[in-house]
């Protein structure tokens, strides 16, 4: 097996384990990774407990993505007429479509169904301009991270191990895309100082360390 890429992320240990029994039976070889990120230079907040990850080959994300569909439009008739979905508008269905990765299989799957019975038409090929706009959209790099390329100098150059460990995640750092494709989290520019960073600060670090033994 190739490279894993995280197809689904879950919060709950029993729903992940389930997800990957269902991939498992249908033929696909799937990793389960209990993912807890060492740091998180953004303090975005992706540290707060554990996520549960789904990984499998990228080449296997669209087969794997009709099985969790699949599986989905099959618990439609058990979902009652009182899930939030219900209430949404037109307008807030359809912005599911333009952000499907931020929604489950069930939601996608509902709020398609909802709108039919509301006698709206939903073009397939809209659908999938959609999902590759937003891919577009999602392999832009991050926002600059300013703050933490210039505390990443200051740390490096005062030998701190928290400067290498922040060039580090800038210039390595990946994303992965709902179609199983990995890019780089930050821009060139920040990636470019990220390196930087980290090799001054393992150069510092090396520096201090061995003056330390020889005259410490």
């Amino acid at each position: 097996m190739g490279t894993y890429s995280v197809l689904k992320r879950f919060s709950n240990l029993d729903e992940a384990q389930e997800c990957h029994k269902l991939l498992s039976e249908r033929g696909i070889e799937t990793r389960l990774a209990d993912n807890l990120p060492p740091v998180d230079i953004t303090f975005s907040g992706n540290t707060v407990g554990h996520q549960y990850e789904i990984q499998i080959d990228p080449v296997n994300f669209a087969y794997a993505e009709s099985i969790l569909e699949e599986q989905e439009i099959q618990a439609l008739p058990l979902v009652e007429e009182d899930h939030y979905l219900y209430q949404f508008t037109d307008e807030e269905l359809l912005e599911i479509f333009q952000k499907p990765d931020e929604w489950s299989k069930l939601d996608y799957a509902l709020a398609r169904e909802i709108l039919l019975k509301r006698g709206k038409e939903i073009d397939q090929g809209k659908l999938d301009l959609l999902k590759q706009e937003r891919l577009i959209q999602l392999r832009k790099p991050d926002p600059s991270q300013t703050y933490w390329i210039i505390f990443g100098y200051i740390s490096a150059a005062l030998g701190g191990l928290l400067g290498i460990v922040i060039g580090y995640t800038l210039f390595s750092s990946k994303k992965s895309l709902p179609n199983g494709e990995r890019v780089f989290s930050y821009s060139d520019h920040d990636r470019k100082q990220g390196t930087n960073i980290f090799y001054i600060g393992l150069f510092v670090f090396t520096i201090t360390f061995l003056i330390r033994i020889l005259w410490g």
